[in-house]
């Protein structure tokens, strides 16, 4: 790997040109409180031990490194290995980061945590982190995710927290991210934000990217042992892009393909998507510098996915870091394709794919074509498809 991307991200948060951190003033002493307990806590072996009991014994860590025999003989092309992240307690890769901050904010003597939601995966982890360290909760969701995530409102609510609707803009992902940092901004003396993924200002992006690297370095060891060396490649979706750079890091200092899928929508030309590499172009949006969707003018574009976890308009600085050194290749599945791949491994493997993975299940069909049967690929399987079950029978036409 290049020498200088060993070196990021900078003391300021940069990952080359991009990351840094743009708040109001008011947001910079919590983010500095934050970077400073985070620094001490990474190496706290209290803290650490704590999280690996919890890891280990609430959220159901070491996933398993499951090969996908039926798709793979389909498919008639390589080992295809899934990372079933999907197994994790709460259903989704989500909850590892939101513990470890829901542990982080009670060390800090926050009372109250805060949270953003789209798929409702982050929002139900949030919760479930809230309920464990005994804290308080409120989780912004847009009005757009909240009709298509109504099972996981009601987890939310099960678990404590409070669910506050968001009915501005868009009324998904973005929007409340924004309620989320402005109710951060009035409540920061006992609030901590657990953000979701590896964007935002900094820490967030390297403290998420190290809670979710746990998925890659399990991975590389169990493909290890499974097949005694590495894989060919790795593919996994891209939203924020938490999930995909959780599996990636373990692996970015190897010759191995590593392929992100972002949200194709209904394609690129028609403007409907959540494709930031496809279709954006550098900004600052929500705290930090990154590829955007956004006009001539500098405005944010609306988005669109199937997934709502994948409905949003920047992606995470690392990402564009990476890209830029050519260590991850970065794609998009379509809502279509995406619904395919849902049906595919939900009738060949028994396994019901959250909507976010199904594109990059999407992905390993594509790349299968062109690899031999003794090539290895592991796609991350970020979350489970039951919260998507009833908006894909919707999609159908069929009535539950």
């Amino acid at each position: 790997m290049n020498k200088k991307s060993d070196k990021v991200p900078d003391s300021k948060g940069h990952f080359g040109q991009y990351g840094g951190r743009f708040v109001p003033e008011t947001l910079m002493p919590a983010l500095i409180e934050l970077e400073k307990a985070y620094r001490k806590y990474r190496k706290n072996k209290d803290f650490l031990q704590e999280l690996k009991i919890l890891q280990k014994d609430f959220v159901g860590r070491p996933t398993p490194l499951y090969f996908a025999g039926n798709l793979s003989e389909y498919l008639g092309g390589p080992k295809i290995y899934l990372k079933r992240e999907d197994l994790c307690h709460t259903g989704a890769h989500k909850i590892n980061n939101a513990i470890a901050q829901a542990l982080l904010a009670r060390r800090m003597g926050k009372t109250r945590l805060i949270a953003e939601t789209g798929a409702g995966q982050h929002g139900v982890a949030t919760a479930t982190g809230a309920a464990l360290a005994g804290l308080e909760c409120e989780i912004y969701m847009g009005s757009e995710d909240i009709r298509r995530q109504a099972l996981n409102v009601f987890r939310m609510k099960l678990l404590g927290a409070k669910v506050t609707e968001v009915t501005l803009g868009s009324k998904t992902l973005k929007d409340a991210i924004n309620e989320a940092l402005r109710d951060w901004t009035t409540n920061v003396r006992n609030t901590h934000y657990v953000l979701g993924t590896v964007f935002g200002p900094h820490p967030y992006p390297v403290m998420v990217r190290d809670f979710q690297s746990i998925i890659g370095i399990e991975a590389r060891e169990q493909i290890m042992k499974a097949e005694n060396r590495l894989p060919d490649c790795l593919i996994a979706c891209v939203g924020g892009g938490s999930n995909s750079i959780g599996l990636f890091h373990a692996f970015l200092k190897d010759n191995i393909r590593m392929i992100g899928v972002e949200a194709g929508g209904h394609g690129i030309k028609s403007g409907k998507h959540a494709a930031r590499f496809a279709g954006g172009s550098l900004g600052i949006f929500q705290g930090c510098k990154s590829y955007l969707l956004q006009d001539r003018d500098g405005n944010v574009l609306g988005t669109h996915s199937v997934s709502a976890g994948l409905d949003y308009a920047s992606v995470g600085p690392e990402h564009c870091y990476l890209r830029d050194l050519r260590k991850i290749e970065y794609t998009y599945a379509t809502d279509r394709e995406a619904l395919r791949a849902f049906e595919l491994l939900s009738k060949i493997e028994g396994i019901i794919p959250a909507l976010e993975s199904a594109h990059a299940i999407t992905e390993a069909v594509k790349v299968a074509s062109s690899m031999n049967k003794k090539s290895i690929i592991i796609v991350n399987l970020s979350g489970r498809g039951d919260k998507d079950v009833q908006e894909v029978a919707r999609i159908k036409g069929i009535r539950l």
